[in-house]
C-alpha cells in the first residue's frame, strides 16, 4: 500500500482493562477500529494492535494521541501526546452527536457521567473508590455463572423477578448469586438482577443529585455487548428508547475523540516507528518506587525454606489399608467450594474431596459423597459412617438434606482442626473464598473471634480475581511472587484501590511477579492491620496456625512470617481443615454420646437428597416481604432459604426457646402512636423515619400535634424506599442510614405533605456528667443540608424542607429556636409553651419506659442465668433494614437482647480509664454500655452494631474492644450497610455464642487498670514538645510562638511513606488520612531512637468540635501505648477547656494573639506572592527560595515580638518578589479548598499544587488565618440562632475581631505594592454568601468555610476549584460533596473537582482527574 499524502490520525485509548485503537483519514472517516483486553500486558497489547493496523493498512504515516486511565504513564515515558479521556469523549460527542445532554460511560473498572451544557465545560462525575457496577464486576459474575457474555444478555431477556444483589462489591455479589443458585432461582432472574444492580450502583455513585435529561448517549464495553443493560437503564430512569442514543462505535468514543484531536504539528511517525518507541520506553529497566522487601532473597533461600518449614502432617490412610470398620464424616459447605473429609478411629484421613460448588451446595456434596461411596464399595465395603458433622455457609441446607447429626459453626470447626496439629495454638487464621476468620486463643479457650466485615479484600476470591485479571492461574501467580525482587506496595484496600495501584505500578514498569508479591503482602497486611487492627504482634501469641486453600500459596505464608516475625504452621491439607475439624467434632460427639444413633440418611439413600423440590412463597411477616424458597426432601425434612429472619420460616429442627427481643418492644413504643386522621385543613408536617428522628420522634410528634399540625411519617424502610433516593446520594462512602434518608424524603413527597421537617440538632441532651460534650455526629445533625441540596424538595415540588437549628441540651434555647421557627405559622407563645411541655414529657416518658422494660429483661436474665446480649448501636439501628434483623437473629438463637439505651446507669459508672474524648452523644452511650457490661457477670455480653463508613466508630469500636477485653469479655462487631448479609451476621453471632460455651468458666477478669500515658505536670515544662509537621508555609513559625509561651517545641520531619505504614499499623484503618499520617509521624520519631523519653512530650492540636480531629490526641495516645511509649506525656494545644488534663501546659493565648495574627498574615501573604510568582518565574526555584528565606527571618522576629521590624521586612519581601524575573503572562487559575491538613500538607495531597504549577496554572490557596477567624463569626451567629447563650466574653471576642482587622488592613495595604496583587477577602462578607448554600451552624471540620471560599473564588472569576478531602471524611460528606448541587446552582459557572485521599490512593487516578480539569480550563481560556 502506498504512502498517503496526508497522515492518518490515530487515537489510542488504554483503559484499566482494555486497549482500543481508532484510525481516521483526512476526511475524518473511520478506517479501522480495534478493541482488545490487555490483562495489564500493555506493551504487548499495544504492539499487537499496531501490528494488526500495519497488516490491514500498511506501515502508514500517522499522528498519534493517547488517552485512557493507563495511557498517562505511557505518554510520560514515551513522549507521546496525551489527552484526558473525558476531553477525548467530549470532542467525539460534539463532533458526531452535538445534541447530546448526558453521556453515561461504563468501562472496565471505572464509570462516569458527563453532563453537557452549551458554552460550559462538561460536568463530569466519576466513580471514586468502588468498581461495583463496571465491566470487571460483570466479568466476575459471568465467570461465576459459567456462561458467555452473549448468554448473560440472552438470559436477562427472559427474567420474571428481580433479586437484590450487592452491587458495591464483586466478592459479596458472588455470595448473593451463589445463594440464589442454591435456591434454584432461574439464571434468567439472576442475569437480570445483575443488570439491575449495575444500574442502581451507577446511579447512586454518579448522578449525585443531577437530573438526567433526555438526549443520553450510552457508551463503553458493557453497553456495547449487553443490550439488556440498556433496557434496564431505560426502565430504572423512567426514560424511553427515544431518549437514548447508542453510538456506532459505542466502546470506542475516547479513542475516536483522541483521533479527532490528534495534532499533526505534534509530530508524524510511521506505525513501526511508533511501535519501536513504545517498546523502548516501556522496557523493564526503570525506576522502582514504593517497593517492599522481597519474600525471599533468592531461589536458594526459597528452597531451604520449603525443605525446613515444619509442615504438620495429618496422617493419611488409604481405604484399602484401613483396618477399622467405623469412620466419621465432616463436610465444609463453603461459600465457593465444598470440602468433604472422612476420618478413622485414630483421626487418620481416609478420604477427602475438594471442588468448586458452582453455586449448588447439595449437588456438590452429593457428587463428593457418591465418589466416596464408589471408593468405599471398592476398597472397604464394611466401613460404616458412625457420626457426621457439617459446617460452613451451607450448613443448615446440607444438614436438612442429608440428616447430618450436628451443625457446627465454622470458627469452632477451624479451631478444633488447629488444635489437632498444635495443641497449644494461640492464633488461627483461616482465609476462605469470601471471608476471613481469625481466632485468638488463651489457655486453650477462645477469647476473641474476628471476621472480615463489609469488605472482602484479601480473601481467596479476591486473589483469584486478581490472577484472572492478569491472565494467570492462581498457582502460577503465587509461585511467581516468591521470587520477585522488589514487591510493589499495593496498599490494603479492596480490588478497586489495588487495581489503581497496579496501574500505578505498571506505569513504573513493575513485573507481574512484583505485583503478585505485593498482593501477598497486601492480603496479610489487610488481615493484621485492617481486619484485626493489630498494633502488637504479641497479641498473636507464639503458636500461629493458618488454614484455608489460600494458604496453599507459599507467598502468603511467608508474608505472614515476615510481618509477624513469628513462625507460622500450616498443615498438609490447609484447604480441608474446616471439614477435618467437623469430622473431629463428629468423632468427639461419638465418644461423648456412644449410644446415639446417627441421623445421617446413609450413602445408599443419597438419591432421596437429590430428589428435592423447591417452592417459592412470599413471607408477609414484615415490610421486607422476603421471597422464601422452601426445599422439600423425600425424607420429610424441609429447609427455608431467602428469609432474613426465622420468625415465620425456620430451618432448625430443634426449636430453641426464643429470647426476648427488646428491639421489638422499643419499635412498638416509638411508633405505636398512630397519627390521627388528617383534617384536610391541617398543615401536614412530614417527618422522615431516619437518623435523628429515631431519637427524638416522641418529642417532635407531640410538639407538632399539640400545635395543631398533622404529622405524617415516612413509610417503614424497605429496599424500594432506598431505591427512591437513587441518584441523589452525593458521597458513595457515606453510611447507609444517611443514604436511606434520601428515599424517606422522596416517600414523604409522594405522600403530598405540606412541609418536611428535620432539625439541625447540634446538641443532644447531655446524659452523663463525665462526658465532654453531647454533640450529634455531623451526619445526624446536618444531613438535612445534603437533602435540601440533592433532593431539593422545594425546587422540584414546592415542598419546603425545614431544618431549624436546635439545641436539646438547653430548654431555654430550645424554646427560643422553636418560637423563631413557628412564628410564621402564628403559633402563640402560650400555645408553644404548652406544646413544648407536652413534648418534653412525652420524650421523658419514652426514655423512662425504655429503661423500665430493659430493667425487667436484665433482672430476668440475671435471675435465670440466661445469656443477655447488649446490642449497642445508634438509635436508627432500630430500623430492621439497617440492622439486618440482627436482634431477631440473636433472639432466635436463644439469647435475650437489649439496646444500649435500655440500661439504667448510676452516677458511680465513671469513665476514669476511657482513652477517647466522649464528645458525641450516641457513641458515649455505647461506651457507657461497654463499661456497664464489663462490670456484669459472664452471662451478660455485648455486640456492637456499626454502619460501614461510620466516622465516629473508627474511634469507638477500638475503645469498646479494649474496655471489654480488660474485663475478660468477648467483643463482636457487626458491620452493616446496604448489602444484605444475614448469613455472615448469623455466623458472627453463632461464633460468639459457641465460643462462650467453650470458654473457661472460671471468672476471668484483668483487674489491672488500663495502661495510659502520664499527665504533663508542672515539672514537665522543660520537656521538648515534638509536633507533627503541618505545612511548609506555616510549620517553621510554630516553635517560635511556643518559645514566647515558655515552651520548647520542635517540628518533626515531613511525613513519608513510612509514616503512612506506621499510621496504618497503629491506628484504625477507618480513621481519616490526616490522622493516619500524624500518628505515623509520631511513632516513626519515637522509633528512631533520637529522643530521651524523659526529656520529651508530644503536642497536637485539638478543636473540641463535632469533627474527629478532636480525637487525634486519643489516637496518638493509643498508638503510643501499643508501641510501648506509654511513659511520654501528650499535650493538647487548644483554646477549649477540659479536653485534656495537663497542669504543666498553660498558655495565655490572649497575650500571644497579636503576634499569632501578624505571623499568620505574614505567612499567608508570602504564600500568596509565592503562588502568583512561581508559575511565571524564569529561573526555576527562585520564588521558593525567597519564600523560605523570609519564613526563616520571620521566625526570628516572632521570638522578639518586634512588630516594626516585621512590617518593614514585609515591605522588603514585596519588593523582592517584584524583582523576580518572570514571563509577563496571564495564567489560568485554579482555587484549592478542603480539609485543612490536606489543603496545606504537600505529602498528604500528593504534591498536587506543585503538579498544577508545573502545568502552567496559577494556584490560589485561601489564607490559613480564615480558618481561625471563623470563631469570630460563629460566636455571634450561634447566639442569633439560639445555639448558645450570649456571654460577656462574646463582646470581648467582638472586640478582638475589630482589633485584629487593623493588622489585616496594614498587611493588605503593603501587599497592594505586589505586582500581581489581589486582596484578601472579608470573611464576614464571604460568610454571608456561604449562608445561601449552607447554614453557618455547620462548624465541624472546615464547616461553612468551604462554601465561603468557593464564593470568594467565584467573585474573583476563579471558576475552577479543587476540594481536597480525606476519604470518608464525615465533615466533607456534608460541607463539601454534600452541597455540590447547591454550590453549582449559586455559581452556575463553577467547576468543582472533589479528590479523596487515603493511604491507598494511587497517583495515576489523581493525575487523571487533575489532567481533565487543567485541559478543560486551558481550552476554555484559549491557553495552549
Amino acid at each position: 500500500m502506498k504512502k498517503r499524502l496526508k497522515p492518518f490520525r490515530v487515537g489510542l485509548d488504554i483503559g484499566s482493562t482494555t486497549a482500543k485503537i481508532a484510525i481516521i483519514d483526512q476526511d475524518l472517516n473511520v478506517v479501522l477500529s480495534l478493541y482488545k483486553r490487555h490483562n495489564t500486558r500493555v506493551t504487548e497489547t499495544l504492539g499487537s494492535l499496531v501490528d494488526e493496523a500495519i497488516k490491514k493498512l500498511g506501515d502508514q504515516e500517522a499522528v498519534f494521541l493517547l488517552t485512557g486511565s493507563a495511557g498517562l504513564g505511557i505518554s510520560e515515558r514515551a513522549g507521546i501526546p496525551f489527552t484526558q479521556e473525558v476531553i477525548a469523549t467530549d470532542i467525539c460527542v460534539h463532533k458526531k452527536y452535538p445534541l447530546i445532554k448526558t453521556l453515561i460511560d461504563i468501562g472496565g473498572e471505572d464509570s462516569k457521567m458527563i453532563f453537557f451544557s452549551d458554552g460550559k465545560p462538561p460536568d463530569i462525575r466519576m466513580n471514586g473508590n468502588c468498581a461495583g457496577g463496571t465491566g470487571s464486576f460483570i466479568d466476575q459474575m459471568i465467570n461465576l455463572l459459567d456462561i458467555s457474555p452473549l448468554e448473560l444478555n440472552r438470559l436477562a431477556e427472559k427474567y420474571q423477578k428481580l433479586y437484590p444483589i450487592a452491587s458495591r462489591c464483586g466478592v459479596f455479589a458472588k455470595t448473593d448469586i451463589q445463594n440464589l443458585l442454591a435456591r434454584n432461582v432461574p439464571k434468567s432472574d439472576i442475569a437480570a438482577s445483575i443488570f439491575h444492580a449495575i444500574v442502581i450502583q451507577c446511579m447512586n455513585t454518579l448522578a449525585r443529585g443531577r437530573d438526567i435529561e433526555p438526549g443520553i448517549i450510552l457508551c463503553g464495553g458493557p453497553f456495547t455487548f449487553y443490550p439488556q443493560l440498556i433496557q434496564f437503564f431505560i426502565k430504572e430512569t423512567s426514560l424511553t428508547s427515544n431518549d437514548i442514543v447508542i453510538p456506532e462505535y459505542s466502546n470506542m468514543l475516547p479513542a475516536l475523540g483522541a483521533a479527532f484531536d490528534a495534532d499533526i504539528s505534534k509530530g508524524i511517525q510511521t506505525f513501526n516507528q511508533f511501535s519501536d518507541r513504545i517498546k523502548d520506553a516501556l522496557s523493564p529497566a526503570n525506576t522502582l518506587k514504593n517497593r517492599l522487601k522481597p519474600l525471599f532473597k533468592n531461589s536458594d533461600e526459597y528452597l531451604i525454606w520449603q525443605k525446613k518449614h515444619d509442615y504438620p502432617i495429618i496422617e493419611k490412610c488409604s481405604l484399602s489399608n484401613y483396618l477399622g470398620t467405623r469412620c466419621f464424616l465432616g463436610i465444609d459447605s463453603g461459600s465457593t467450594t465444598t470440602k468433604i473429609v472422612v476420618i478413622g478411629d485414630n483421626s487418620e484421613l481416609l478420604f477427602s474431596w475438594y471442588r468448586n460448588n458452582c453455586g449448588n451446595a447439595i449437588d456438590s456434596v452429593l457428587t463428593g459423597l457418591n465418589f466416596f461411596k464408589k471408593e468405599k464399595d471398592q476398597h472397604a465395603s464394611e466401613l460404616e459412617i458412625v457420626k457426621t458433622s457439617v459446617t460452613g455457609y451451607g450448613e443448615d441446607l446440607i444438614q436438612a438434606a442429608l440428616g447430618i447429626d450436628h451443625g457446627i459453626v465454622e470458627t469452632i470447626a477451624h479451631f478444633t482442626a488447629a488444635q489437632s496439629i498444635q495443641p497449644e495454638v494461640s492464633f488461627v487464621l483461616d482465609i476462605g473464598g469470601q471471608d476471613m476468620k481469625a481466632i485468638f486463643i488463651s489457655n486453650g479457650s477462645i477469647h476473641r473471634i474476628e471476621l472480615n466485615e463489609a469488605c472482602s479484600s484479601g480473601c481467596g476470591s479476591f486473589i483469584e480475581t486478581f490472577g484472572q485479571s492478569l491472565g494467570i492461574g492462581i498457582s502460577e501467580f503465587a509461585e511467581m511472587a516468591c521470587l520477585a525482587d522488589a514487591p510493589c506496595d499495593l496498599g490494603t484496600w479492596c480490588t478497586v484501590f489495588m487495581n489503581s495501584k497496579v496501574k500505578q505500578s505498571l506505569r513504573e514498569n513493575a513485573s507481574v511477579a512484583e505485583i503478585s508479591a505485593g498482593l501477598s503482602y497486601s492480603v496479610i497486611k489487610n488481615c493484621l492491620f485492617k481486619v484485626l487492627n493489630l498494633t502488637r504482634m504479641s497479641d498473636l501469641g507464639d503458636r500461629i496456625v493458618v488454614q484455608g486453600g489460600t494458604f496453599k500459596n507459599h507467598s502468603l505464608v511467608r508474608a505472614l512470617e515476615l510481618l509477624s516475625e513469628k513462625e507460622v504452621r500450616v498443615s498438609n491439607i490447609p484447604e480441608l481443615m474446616g471439614a477435618f475439624g467437623a469430622a473431629l467434632i463428629a468423632q468427639n460427639n461419638d465418644r461423648t454420646f456412644p449410644d446415639e444413633i446417627t441421623s445421617f440418611i446413609g450413602l445408599e439413600n443419597l438419591i432421596s437428597a437429590k430428589n428435592y423440590k423447591t417452592r417459592q412463597v412470599n413471607c408477609k411477616g414484615c415490610e421486607n416481604m422476603c421471597l422464601v424458597t422452601r426445599f422439600s426432601f423425600d425424607h420429610h425434612k424441609s429447609y427455608f432459604s431467602g428469609n432474613k429472619c426465622e420468625s415465620f420460616f425456620s430451618s432448625r429442627g430443634k426449636k430453641l426457646k426464643a429470647g426476648t427481643d427488646f428491639f421489638k418492644i422499643k419499635n412498638h413504643l416509638l411508633f405505636s402512636n398512630a397519627p390521627p386522621v388528617v383534617d384536610p385543613q391541617q398543615l401536614k408536617i412530614g417527618l422522615p423515619r431516619s437518623l435523628g428522628m429515631y431519637e427524638s420522634l416522641p418529642f417532635w410528634e407531640t410538639l407538632f400535634t399539640s400545635c395543631g399540625f398533622a404529622v405524617v411519617l415516612s413509610s417503614p424502610s424497605t429496599v424500594k424506599i432506598c431505591e427512591k433516593g437513587m441518584g441523589m446520594i452525593m458521597s458513595d462512602s457515606i453510611c447507609f442510614p444517611a443514604k436511606l434518608m434520601h428515599g424517606h424524603v422522596e416517600d414523604l413527597i409522594e405522600k403530598t405533605v405540606d412541609r418536611i421537617f428535620y432539625p439541625l440538632a447540634i446538641y443532644e441532651t447531655k446524659e452523663f456528667s463525665d462526658s465532654t460534650n453531647s454533640y450529634n455526629c455531623p451526619i445526624v445533625s446536618s444531613y438535612g443540608e445534603v437533602i435540601k441540596s440533592a433532593n431539593d424538595p422545594l425546587g422540584k415540588t414546592g415542598i419546603p424542607f425545614d431544618n431549624p437549628v436546635v439545641n436539646f441540651n438547653d430548654i431555654v434555647l430550645l424554646r427560643k429556636s422553636l418560637q423563631k421557627y413557628l412564628k410564621p405559622f402564628k403559633i402563640s407563645h402560650f400555645k408553644l409553651n404548652q406544646a413544648l411541655e407536652k413534648a418534653l414529657i412525652a420524650q421523658t416518658r419514652f426514655k423512662k419506659e425504655l429503661k423500665k422494660q430493659g430493667e425487667i429483661i436484665i433482672q430476668a436474665a440475671i435471675k435465670q442465668n440466661r445469656l443477655l446480649i447488649v446490642l449497642a448501636g445508634r438509635p436508627y439501628h432500630l430500623d430492621p433494614l439497617i440492622n439486618h434483623k440482627t436482634p431477631e437473629v440473636l433472639a432466635a438463637l436463644g439469647t435475650d437482647v437489649i439496646s444500649e439505651d435500655a440500661i439504667s446507669y448510676d452516677n458511680s459508672l465513671k469513665s476514669e480509664q476511657s482513652q477517647v474524648l466522649m464528645q458525641w452523644s450516641y457513641p458515649t452511650r455505647i461506651l457507657k454500655a461497654a463499661e456497664w457490661v464489663s462490670k456484669q457477670p459472664q452471662n451478660i455480653q455485648m455486640v456492637q452494631l456499626n454502619s460501614f463508613g461510620c466516622g465516629p466508630d473508627a474511634l469507638v469500636t477500638d475503645e469498646v474492644r479494649e474496655i471489654l477485653k480488660t474485663a475478660g469479655k468477648n467483643y463482636t462487631l457487626i458491620k452493616v450497610d446496604e448489602i444484605n448479609s444475614t448469613g455472615s451476621v448469623r455466623l458472627r453471632l453463632r461464633s460468639l455464642l459457641e465460643s462462650l460455651k467453650l470458654k473457661d468458666q472460671k471468672e476471668y477478669r484483668n483487674h489491672n487498670f488500663r495502661i495510659t500515658t502520664p499527665f504533663f505536670e508542672n515539672e514537665d515544662r522543660k520537656r521538648t514538645i515534638l509536633a507533627p509537621h503541618f505545612a511548609d508555609s506555616y510549620s517553621p513559625l510554630i516553635p517560635a510562638v511556643f518559645a514566647l509561651a515558655g515552651y520548647k517545641m520542635v517540628n518533626l520531619p515531613r511525613p513519608d511513606r513510612e509514616s503512612v505504614e506506621l499510621g496504618l499499623q497503629y491506628s484504625n484503618h477507618d480513621i481519616c488520612y490526616p490522622a493516619t499520617i500524624v500518628v505515623g509521624d509520631i511513632i516513626k520519631a519515637l522509633k528512631s531512637g533520637k529522643y530521651n523519653h524523659e526529656e520529651i512530650a508530644i503536642g497536637i492540636t485539638q478543636t473540641g468540635g463535632q469533627c474527629r480531629a478532636s480525637s487525634y490526641l486519643s489516637l496518638i495516645k493509643k498508638a503510643m501505648i501499643s508501641a510501648g511509649y506509654n511513659d511520654i506525656p501528650i499535650i493538647s494545644c487548644t483554646l477549649a477547656e477540659g479536653l485534656n488534663h495537663q497542669p504543666g501546659f498553660k498558655v495565655d493565648w490572649l497575650k500571644l494573639l497579636k503576634i499569632l495574627f501578624c505571623a499568620a498574615l505574614f505567612a499567608d501573604s508570602l504564600a500568596k506572592m509565592y503562588y502568583a510568582t512561581v508559575s511565571r518565574e524564569k529561573n526555576t526555584g527562585e520564588s521558593k527560595q525567597l519564600q523560605d528565606y523570609y519564613l526563616k527571618e520571620l521566625t526570628k522576629i516572632v521570638r522578639l515580638k518586634d512588630y516594626q521590624t516585621m512590617f518593614t521586612m514585609f515591605e522588603k519581601s514585596v519588593n523582592d518578589f517584584n524583582q523576580i524575573s518572570v514571563y509577563p503572562r496571564n495564567l489560568p487559575k485554579i482555587g484549592i479548598v478542603g480539609e485543612i491538613f490536606l489543603k496545606y500538607n504537600g505529602f498528604a495531597n500528593q504534591h498536587i499544587i506543585d503538579w498544577l504549577i508545573g502545568q502552567g496554572i496559577e494556584v490560589v490557596v485561601p489564607p490559613i488565618i480564615d480558618f481561625f477567624k471563623q470563631d469570630f463569626i460563629n460566636i455571634d451567629y450561634n447566639a442569633k440562632v439560639h445555639l448558645s447563650k450570649r456571654r460577656m466574653k462574646d463582646f470581648f471576642v467582638k472586640f478582638l475581631d475589630i482589633y485584629t482587622r487593623q493588622f489585616e488592613r496594614h498587611f493588605n495595604h503593603i501587599l497592594t505594592g505586589f505586582r500581581f496583587y489581589s486582596p484578601f477577602h472579608d470573611l464576614s462578607k464571604a460568610a454571608q454568601s456561604a449562608k445561601e448554600i449552607i447554614s453557618l451552624a455547620n462548624q465541624f471540620g472546615e464547616g461553612w468555610l468551604i462554601a465561603a471560599e468557593i464564593g470568594s473564588f467565584a467573585s474573583d472569576d476563579i471558576n475552577y476549584v479543587i476540594s481536597l478531602q480525606p476519604f470518608g471524611c464525615i465533615a466533607n460528606h456534608v460541607v463539601s460533596k454534600g452541597v455540590e448541587k447547591k454550590i453549582k446552582q449559586q455559581y452556575p459557572d463553577m467547576n468543582l473537582l472533589f479528590l479523596d485521599f487515603e493511604a491507598g490512593t494511587s497517583e495515576v487516578n489523581i493525575l487523571n482527574r487533575l489532567y481533565f480539569m487543567v485541559k478543560s480550563l486551558k481550552k476554555q481560556q484559549g491557553v495552549a
